[in-house]
C-alpha cells in the first residue's frame, strides 16, 4: 500500500506539559483511520500539528502524498489545504451568514484561486471560471443530497446538515487526506447513522484517506479500517478494530471493561 502520511516522533509541549510526545503514525492512500483516546489523550492537538494550526516542539510530518516533506515544516494551514490537506472541527466553523453555495464556492478558492488581474478587470476568462465553479460547487451538494439548499443561509440548517456542510466544504478543496474531528459530536442516534454512511461515501467516490477523531466507538469500529489510540499524548496501541477492541491496555486506558 501506498503511505500518504507519515510522522516522526512528532511532539509538542505547552509550558511543562508535553500534549503530543513522540507519535509516529502512518496512513496509506484510500484509508480511513480511527484517532480514539480519553479526553486530553492529545488527538485534536495532533491534528493541529499535522494541518498547520500548531507547529512541533520536535518531530516532523516526514512524508505527505509520497514526499519527502522537510520543506512543509513551518506551512500554514491554508499552505497545507492547498497541498491536499482538509479537515473539519470539533465545534462548526461554517460561515454562517453566507448560504450553503457559497460557503462552497469560498472553499474552492484553495484549489482554483482567481487570477489577479482577471478578477480585477472581470475578463470573460474570469466570469467562465466563476460559472464552472458554480456548476462544480452545484454538482458536489448535488452528490450529498443538499442542492436543494444552495440558497439557504448556512445557519439555517439543521445541526445534522451543518455538519455534513463542513464535510462538503473541505472536499470542495480537493484533499488527498481528510481529517475529520468528532463529527457526531451532538449528533442523535439518526444523524450518527446519517453520518456514518456519508463517511463511507466519501471514500468510496473519492478513494482519498480519512483519519477520523470520534468518541462513537460504534462508529469508529463499524468503519475504521485501522485504528490509533492515544493515552497522554503517545500512542497507546495500534491495529485492526477487533484487536483494538481485545487489546488489554486500550480496554483498561479508554473502552471499559466491556466493549
Amino acid at each position: 500500500m501506498t503511505t500518504i502520511l507519515k510522522t516522526h516522533d512528532l511532539s509538542i509541549a505547552f509550558g511543562g506539559v508535553i500534549a503530543v510526545d513522540q507519535v509516529n503514525i502512518e496512513a496509506h492512500d484510500n484509508e480511513l483511520i480511527g484517532l480514539i483516546g480519553p479526553n486530553g489523550a492529545g488527538k485534536t492537538t495532533l491534528f493541529n500539528l499535522l494541518t498547520g494550526v500548531y507547529q512541533p516542539t520536535s518531530g516532523t510530518v516526514a512524508m505527505f502524498d509520497g514526499q519527502r516533506l522537510s520543506e512543509m515544516n513551518g506551512l500554514p494551514p491554508h499552505r497545507r489545504a492547498q497541498q491536499g490537506m482538509a479537515r473539519t472541527f470539533q465545534n462548526i466553523r461554517l460561515f454562517t451568514s453566507r448560504t450553503v453555495l457559497e460557503n462552497v464556492l469560498i472553499a474552492m478558492t484553495i484549489s482554483s484561486p482567481a487570477q489577479t488581474v482577471g478578477a480585477l478587470f472581470r475578463t470573460p476568462k474570469f466570469y467562465q471560471q466563476e460559472t464552472d465553479k458554480k456548476q462544480r460547487a452545484l454538482a458536489l451538494l448535488a452528490m450529498f443530497d443538499m442542492a436543494n439548499v444552495a440558497n439557504e443561509l448556512a445557519c439555517n440548517l439543521p445541526y445534522g446538515q451543518q455538519r455534513r456542510l463542513e464535510i462538503v466544504r473541505a472536499l470542495a478543496t480537493k484533499p488527498k487526506i481528510l481529517f475529520l474531528d468528532e463529527p457526531a459530536a451532538g449528533m442523535n442516534p439518526q444523524e450518527t447513522q446519517a453520518l456514518t454512511e456519508l463517511i463511507q461515501q466519501v471514500q468510496t467516490q473519492f478513494k482519498m484517506t480519512i483519519i477520523l477523531i470520534e468518541h462513537d466507538m460504534n462508529l469508529v469500529m463499524a468503519i475504521s479500517q485501522r485504528v490509533y489510540v492515544l493515552e497522554y499524548g503517545k500512542v497507546l496501541a495500534s491495529g485492526t478494530p477487533s484487536e483494538i477492541q481485545q487489546h488489554p491496555a486500550v480496554i483498561k486506558a479508554y473502552l471499559g471493561e466491556e466493549i
